[in-house]
């Protein structure tokens, strides 16, 4: 395909990309869950993974029937990974990717990061940010992520490690304030904590997979991730 042609298949396409602020924010245990909701809810789901990994890639395969496949900057040229973007994702109802490590951590500042990966094919971030023993503090943070690079766009953000309720409103009054959606959130859970340990093996028919489904179900706005 020529240039022109994968950037116009590209706009096409419904994806997004799952990223976090650091490592061990719960990107990995919601990606996956989002991916279990979608095909669970009938739609064909072609998964992603930013960079070299081959375990994330093995649990996307086995919950969404499909091959997962690596973006990688590193690795191949921008043109090229927009190919296999196009070549993998264009016959899905939806494509979801899975960033790695921090948003921004590359090999040198952000090559080859997360936010690389989603400059090249133009897709928006939903962002998952751990929220424990925090609240209005969360607002600076939210803001240098949003405001960093402007052709990075935050489409929404996931709470992870949620408290209660009340903690769940405050959070959304930092999302108000800067003019960013509020996606949802995961409460704490002491079972997906446990369970996100063990990279790469097959949760789709565990305890652990049914109630973060339906923790996804109820918590988040799904439905808001596959509008164009």
């Amino acid at each position: 395909m020529m240039e022109g042609d994968i950037r116009e298949a590209t706009e096409k396409m419904r994806t997004f990309l799952i990223a976090a602020p650091t490592s061990g924010a719960g990107k990995t245990t919601i990606a996956r869950g989002l991916m279990a909701l979608l095909t669970q809810e009938g739609y064909r789901v072609q998964p992603f993974k930013c960079g070299p990994d081959y375990i994330d890639t093995k649990f996307h395969t086995a919950v969404c029937g499909r091959p997962s496949v690596n973006l990688d900057t590193f690795m191949a040229t921008p043109e090229h990974v927009r190919e296999l973007f196009v070549r993998y994702g264009q016959d899905a109802d939806v494509c979801v990717v899975e960033g790695m490590m921090g948003l921004f951590d590359g090999y040198d500042r952000d090559k080859g990061s997360t936010a690389e990966i989603a400059r090249v094919l133009d897709i928006p971030v939903v962002l998952v940010v751990d929220a424990k023993s925090a609240a209005y503090s969360m607002a600076p943070l939210l803001s240098g992520f949003i405001h960093f690079n402007k052709d990075v766009r935050i489409m929404g953000v996931i709470f992870n490690k949620v408290g209660s309720e009340r903690h769940y409103q405050m959070l959304q009054q930092v999302c108000d304030d800067l003019n960013v959606e509020c996606l949802g959130y995961l409460p704490k859970s002491t079972s997906l904590e446990q369970g996100s340990r063990y990279l790469g093996l097959d949760f789709s028919k565990t305890a652990e997979s049914r109630e973060l489904v339906n923790l996804l179900k109820e918590n988040v706005r799904w439905k808001r991730l596959l509008e164009r």
